[in-house]
């Protein structure tokens, strides 16, 4: 059973940080990307940063490019998304999931490419 599961949200003041981690199991692909995209209230859930397992090709929405880092831990089949110069905006549900094949650059953010969703972990950026 593939699982995944998003923790590190918290609430941070605006300029703050945090650290997401998304925890993978349950299967074997011979190449996959695993994305991070989030849910703003009254919004439609968009992509953020995406990582393919395969040659590690990221992608960023142009929103967040400059303070958010996507990275990986193999051993630990663990995806980290590193958030520096949070805004207000940024407060969002975040998601992580997997798409089950190596996702080209330009369909990276694409949701419907996504197989498999994992819980979210809230992100509250305010003073």
């Amino acid at each position: 059973e593939v699982q995944l599961q998003a923790f590190g949200g918290g609430l941070v003041q605006p300029g703050g940080y945090l650290r997401l981690s998304c925890a993978a199991s349950g299967f074997d692909f011979d190449d996959y990307t695993i994305g991070w995209f989030r849910q703003a209230p009254g919004k439609e859930r968009e992509g953020v940063s995406c990582i393919r397992q395969g040659d590690g090709s990221t992608a960023y929405a142009d929103s967040v490019k400059g303070r958010f880092t996507i990275s990986r831990d193999r051993a630990k089949n663990t995806v980290y998304l590193q958030m520096n110069s949070l805004q207000p905006e940024d407060t969002a549900v975040y998601y992580c999931a997997v798409a089950t094949r190596g996702l080209i650059r330009s369909w990276m953010l694409a949701i419907q490419y996504y197989n498999y969703w994992g819980q979210g972990t809230q992100v509250t950026v305010s003073s």
